[in-house]
């Protein structure tokens, strides 16, 4: 493995700041409440109004997007919600008698509130909107909170159509670590949220990480910066590969793009093109950075490289421009989300084609995919043991516990089997002074 261009920063050059200062955001508002926001968003954000977005004011801004744009806002959510529906129609709730009198069984039940960030920024995150909220409202759960950062006197009009498409059941005019915990806490509404869901920068990113870690709630994926890698062999366009990394470089000066390639003039290149594609870019300075700090170009020696060198990056998007797309798939093991072939590109699944563009970064590819349906539901099981299957799973299940040190356990299923079956004999002291 060679680097035609090495990053000069990795993700983890701040994290350790940015984690203390969100830590002392999030105890400030646990402990002062909804009066600890009104203060920061007020610092942040120079809001002083309701943040709970009514009725009148969200019809006022949707009335403001043009009717081609609320279009395409549709379009996207019929294929984004549609996608997340096929993926909840693909586990189903069921029994098994596994034995006879042993009834075990799965239900699927949707969370009770979601909160759901949409980050602000340069960017109206409208099709944000659409993932998340779309999704959780796909999986069926009751309530979904949404919250996005005001850009001036309210948040965009198209976010909040996109809202409103979705069927956010309430938006919150708020951005930030403060929003993040306001849904965490119920703050405004009295709806703690289940789940958090939503990208955003290092500050909101820790702020999920923080609340998960500390039991409040659970998270979709730890969606930090945008980072993108493209696999890409001599077939491929340099042009097409360069364009695609600056589509992405544009998202922040730390969201990290990286080449991997098997072809040395490949790669040198799109080394060569991508200072003049960026200079062409309306506002080059951010994907500049991005280039200039964190762009990679990987040069390796076969494919079965590029497949290793892929799963330790465990890039967030990978784009795969090279022959034969069916050996990438089955061979590539970790990534958020997988874009096959020059027709797919990232922005494709950023906006509309279906699949959801919140996911994994950090390398946490290495053991989650990215958000779906799943993450708003909770698979519960049962079980109901009959009198008499419990001379089998009561007998196991005490000489098991026994094995393992837990008397009280054990106990538990002596008594059945005592009451049960009272005319047997049983060694109820089988392993119990014995270690194993």
């Amino acid at each position: 493995m060679e680097y035609i261009k090495k990053a000069v920063k990795s993700a983890e050059s701040d994290s350790d700041e940015i984690r203390g200062i969100v830590k002392g955001i999030l105890d400030d508002i646990e402990k002062n409440g909804e009066k600890a926001v009104r203060e920061l968003a007020r610092k942040f954000d120079n809001w002083e109004g309701d943040f709970i977005l009514s009725p009148e004011k969200k019809q006022k801004l949707i009335d403001q997007v043009p009717e081609d744009i609320k279009q395409d806002i549709r379009f996207a959510h019929e294929q984004i919600f549609g996608f997340a529906k096929a993926q909840k129609e693909s586990i189903s709730e069921f029994e098994k008698e596994t034995l006879p009198g042993v009834r075990l069984g799965q239900r699927i039940v949707p969370m009770d509130v979601a909160g759901c960030y949409i980050p602000g920024g340069r960017f109206a995150h409208a099709c944000s909107a659409l993932m998340s909220v779309g999704t959780a409202k796909a999986a069926g759960v009751k309530t979904v909170i949404a919250c996005s950062p005001p850009r001036g006197e309210s948040i965009a009009p198209a976010v909040a159509y996109a809202l409103d498409v979705a069927g956010a059941d309430i938006i919150i005019e708020m951005g930030g670590v403060q929003a993040i915990a306001t849904m965490a806490f119920g703050l405004f509404t009295g709806k703690p949220a289940n789940i958090l869901a939503g990208p955003g920068n290092a500050y909101v990113a820790e702020a999920k990480s923080i609340l998960s870690s500390n039991g409040k709630c659970t998270i979709d994926v730890f969606a930090g910066p945008t980072e993108s890698a493209i696999i890409a062999d001599k077939t491929a366009d340099y042009m097409t590969v360069a364009i695609d990394l600056v589509s992405q470089a544009e998202h922040g000066i730390n969201s990290p793009v990286w080449l991997f390639t098997d072809s040395r003039e490949l790669g040198e290149k799109v080394l060569e093109v991508m200072p003049k594609i960026i200079a062409d870019m309306p506002d080059p300075k951010v994907p500049e950075a991005s280039w200039r700090d964190y762009g990679e170009i990987v040069l390796c020696k076969d494919r079965e490289e590029l497949c290793r060198v892929n799963d330790e990056y465990a890039a967030e998007h990978v784009q795969v421009i090279a022959e034969d797309l069916e050996f990438w798939v089955k061979n590539l093991n970790s990534y958020g989300s997988l874009f096959l072939g020059e027709g797919s590109t990232v922005p494709h699944g950023d906006k509309c084609s279906g699949t959801n563009h919140i996911l994994p970064t950090k390398k946490a590819g290495f053991y989650s995919g990215g958000l779906n349906v799943l993450k708003f539901l909770k698979i519960y099981t049962y079980q109901e043991i009959s009198k008499d299957a419990n001379k089998v799973i009561s007998a196991a299940a005490s000489r098991l516990s026994r094995v393992e040190g837990m008397e009280g356990h054990a106990r538990a299923c002596d008594w059945r089997l005592k009451k049960y079956f009272p005319g047997q004999d049983w060694d109820f002291n089988v392993y119990a002074q014995k270690k194993y």
